[in-house]
């Protein structure tokens, strides 16, 4: 029984092409070495002594300049091909976070992260479309996820690994490998894979996609769905943003433990991720659905830390979190790519990162100001209560595309 559950799990990782293999192995080396974003909100307040209010800002700004970094990377994208966006981002981005370290004060900061998250998210739809490019048609779904599966590990290895390095080198190690990873990742996709040029558009296809490209201010599930996203994605960057902080305040965990419960994390999603959404195309589940799912789970993983008398529920929450992003993010994914009209995939996929990248800025703003003000608790119930409100949105989407379909 065991070696034929075996086999079915790595029949799950055959027909991928060589190219999304080798696009997954850098992900998981960029995503291994990104130990800054995990423990950023640490290193500001406990390393650079700014307040609640000032680490809010520069997370901010940090994902200001993500939301950017995905509009100008998804609008390039389509305009001068994923490939060069790529290559230029993750090249520059690593150049730019050995400077970093050296940059200490407040507006510095700010305009810094702000500068480098532009040059990094770009690469993120470049990337989505990349998948389109490089993955058949019928395995586009699991190759999202297998490229999600490496970020996951990576994830895994990360946060581990830093609280290591944090302890023997100090925060000023993460810079160090952070900007080596993002090098050496993108050097080993220009060594392994070729540029993958677009066929020529004749004139009349170029004006059914010009048309087409106006759809998607027109596309009502799209949007109610992006806000969905926006939701998930307050609540998931809880875990780099208040929720580390909240470890260290309340329990008493070292950076190494915080590290560990996000490892846990990453492990789970890489052994149960795939065969989840093997498991849901089988059954044709529909996909929002699922998301919705993900949203009301992650709901209930940040309303479980108003148990705060036992540290055994930072594991609960974390479980719940898990299966949460497990249902969500996948998911998210692939039903955006199958709303864009061939040709402006990086439109869209822009629009969905940005979609994440705003969550961002509203999860460090929102979390910070709140729990600065009114602390930890109430920060819970916030993101709790906002959690029920994008199921409401999600499970409008599914009726909305229900009777699309009718």
């Amino acid at each position: 029984m065991l070696r034929a559950a075996l086999r079915r799990y790595i029949a799950n990782f055959k027909g991928f092409s060589r190219e999304i293999w080798i696009l997954t192995l850098i992900t998981f080396i960029n995503r291994a070495g990104t130990m800054v974003l995990p423990f950023l909100s640490k290193y500001l307040k406990e390393d650079l002594h700014f307040d609640y209010n000032e680490v809010g800002w520069i997370l901010f700004f940090f994902g200001l300049g993500s939301m950017l970094g995905s509009w100008l990377g998804g609008k390039l994208s389509d305009k001068i091909g994923f490939y060069k966006i790529m290559v230029f981002s993750l090249f520059t981005s690593g150049l730019a976070f050995f400077g970093l370290q050296y940059i200490q004060s407040f507006v510095g900061l700010c305009i810094a992260i702000f500068i480098i998250m532009v040059i990094a998210d770009m690469f993120r739809p470049a990337m989505f479309v990349s998948i389109g490019a490089y993955a058949k048609p019928e395995n586009r779904t699991r190759a999202l996820t297998l490229v999600r599966l490496a970020i996951n590990l990576g994830f895994a290895a990360g946060p581990a690994l830093g609280g290591w390095i944090i302890m023997g080198l100090g925060y000023k190690g993460l810079f160090w490998v952070d900007g080596a990873t993002c090098i050496i990742a993108i050097l080993i996709f220009v060594a392994k894979v070729k540029e993958k040029k677009r066929p020529p558009i004749d004139a009349e296809t170029k004006a059914s996609l010009e048309a087409q490209r106006k759809s998607v201010f027109a596309d009502g599930p799209f949007w109610l769905f992006l806000f969905c996203c926006v939701i998930t994605g307050i609540l998931f960057f809880q875990l780099f943003t208040t929720i580390p902080l909240y470890h260290r305040i309340q329990f008493g965990l070292s950076e190494l433990q915080t590290g560990l419960l996000l490892t846990l994390n990453g492990v789970l999603v890489f052994f149960l991720e795939m065969p989840i959404v093997s498991a849901v195309e089988r059954k044709k589940i529909d996909k929002v659905k699922m998301v919705t799912w993900g949203c009301f789970f992650m709901s209930l993983s940040l309303f479980l830390l108003l148990i705060n008398q036992w540290a055994g529920i930072l594991i609960v929450m974390m479980l719940f979190m898990t299966f949460a992003e497990m249902f969500a993010f996948p998911f998210s994914n692939t039903f955006a790519l199958s709303r864009a009209p061939k040709g402006h995939e990086g439109r869209y996929m822009a629009i969905f990162t940005m979609s994440y990248s705003a969550a961002h800025i509203l999860s460090a703003k929102i979390g910070m100001n709140v729990v600065d003000r009114y602390g930890y608790a109430t920060n819970w119930w916030v993101m709790g209560t906002l959690g029920l409100l994008g199921t409401a949105a999600g499970y409008g989407v599914y009726r909305w595309v229900q009777k699309e379909k009718m």
